[in-house]
């Protein structure tokens, strides 16, 4: 099914004579408590034996309840019903049946309708607030089951998103290092996408609100978490930020391009920093290993010669993002000549002349724009769309810039010849990247009369601030 299935309402003579509804809802009390009182039952002492059969049947849900969890779990995105499952503190039985049952199906259920109820700004300000339940979710991000891992995933990025709480749960991550191994460890080694995907939101997410964090996690990987027994250190893989990042967004980049997104947004958010960047390109592999997953989307894979311009508007931030680490890597690579990366050149320009092309396309506005409602519905997320554009636009056109000083006469002669460079690239160039840049311009305009005189002369007279001043 596509949904959890509704609880069947109950009678409208049920309902006059006890005032059983939740809420406004046709949902009845009732049977709400009864489920609750099941769930109360699976985990207390007395159901709990000892015996290896028991134990093997902990770990699986009658089909009955489990069909009646499932319609809690459904009605728990109303309203009225997470209030009152607040009001019957359902979120105490949940925390209990998480730190005791050893039922997959009913842990991943359970975290589920905790995350329903915490859409609920009242709600999430409570779940938060109780630091048990807090420790208890935290520890779901340990569990082997990705199905539960999702649901805590999107508990997690659910709460964090409410500017209200989300100190909170940072620094309850912050208290828990092992946190970082378990999340490098899903990045690492799932092929479940919608888990990867969340697990880089709340990645992603974490980093944007706390850059301390974001530092801490950089230069982590080669400590023992404090809250990991160390006779188990011998056995544990030392994880890194960086190449976890990588492998989950090579598993999900033909799959899922929001996902890629998310992940090529981590990424920039690293090179943002100092120590970001040198994580990336200190580790000769890791640093190759970025530059050829983001080359490789940037040259090969978005915005190519035969998509329409109008692609840019499902790619402008993920595109913006990879030019973003490309130009830190490239910046870095120019300075210290650690990656040894050659012959980018070329194809980098090929690529960011071809955005700036589509760009001008996406930014033209439509002839005859009927003065309608629906285009005054629609200026809001214009306005957005345009912002985003100019983004990158901005980093297109700064990445460019800082190419055009790198060229030498030997590269130039060489587009030329292989149509990386031509009179109508080199004007959209120019136009994009004047006034502002018109340093690199003209250095490039020099190495360019050298190579081909007649197009650099072209190229002076439709530009006249270049002319050389004498």
């Amino acid at each position: 099914m596509d949904r959890n299935p509704s609880p069947p309402p109950p009678s409208r003579e049920e309902d006059e004579a006890s005032g059983d509804c939740i809420g406004s809802t046709v949902y009845s009390k009732h049977w709400l408590f009864g489920v609750l009182s099941g769930l109360i039952q699976l985990v207390t002492p007395e159901n709990n034996k000892s015996s290896s059969d028991d134990e093997e049947q902990q770990t699986e849900l009658d089909e009955e309840m489990e069909n009646e969890i499932c319609r809690v779990w459904d009605m728990s995105m109303d309203e009225d019903v997470a209030l009152f499952l607040k009001e019957f503190n359902a979120s105490d039985i949940f925390m209990g049946v998480l730190a005791k049952s050893r039922c997959p199906r009913l842990r991943e259920i359970c975290v589920g309708i905790l995350g329903n109820m915490a859409c609920f700004q009242e709600i999430c300000v409570s779940i938060s607030s109780d630091k048990n339940l807090g420790q208890v979710l935290l520890q779901c991000l340990y569990d082997s089951d990705p199905p539960t891992l999702l649901e805590t995933s999107r508990l997690l990025l659910t709460c964090l998103s409410q500017t209200e709480v989300a100190s909170v749960w940072v620094e309850r991550i912050r208290e828990h290092p092992a946190i970082y191994d378990s999340i490098c460890f899903i990045m690492s080694s799932s092929t479940n996408v919608d888990l990867l995907v969340k697990v880089g939101e709340v990645v992603d997410k974490l980093f944007d609100l706390d850059e301390k964090l974001m530092l801490e996690w950089v230069t982590n990987g080669v400590r023992q978490p404090v809250d990991q027994p160390p006779e188990d250190s011998e056995e544990r893989p030392v994880f890194r930020i960086v190449p976890s990042v990588l492998e989950a967004a090579k598993q999900i980049r033909s799959e899922h391009l929001e996902g890629l997104d998310v992940y090529m947004h981590i990424l920039q958010l690293l090179t943002t920093e100092d120590d970001g960047i040198q994580a990336i390109v200190q580790c000769p592999n890791t640093g190759k290993d970025t530059w050829n997953l983001l080359f490789d989307l940037a040259c090969h894979e978005f915005c190519q010669s035969d998509d329409p311009p109008i692609i840019l508007q499902e790619q402008k931030t993920v595109l913006a993002s990879v030019f973003s680490v490309l130009f830190s890597i490239y910046a870095s690579e120019v300075e210290e000549e650690t990656l040894k990366i050659e012959n980018v050149e070329l194809p980098l320009i090929d690529s960011l002349i071809r955005v700036l092309q589509n760009l001008e396309q996406c930014q033209k506005k439509p002839e005859n724009s009927a003065n309608s409602d629906t285009e005054e519905t629609k200026k809001s997320d214009m306005t957005q769309d345009d912002f985003h554009l100019k983004i990158l636009k901005d980093i297109s056109c700064d990445f460019l810039s800082n190419i055009f000083q790198e060229l030498t006469k030997e590269t130039v002669a060489q587009g030329l010849k292989e149509g990386q460079l031509n009179k109508q690239k080199c004007t959209c160039a120019f136009h994009n990247l004047l006034p502002f840049y018109s340093p690199m311009v003209e250095d490039f305009l020099k190495i360019l009369r050298e190579v081909d005189k007649t197009l650099a002369d072209d190229l002076e007279e439709s530009f006249p601030s270049l002319k050389v001043q004498t």
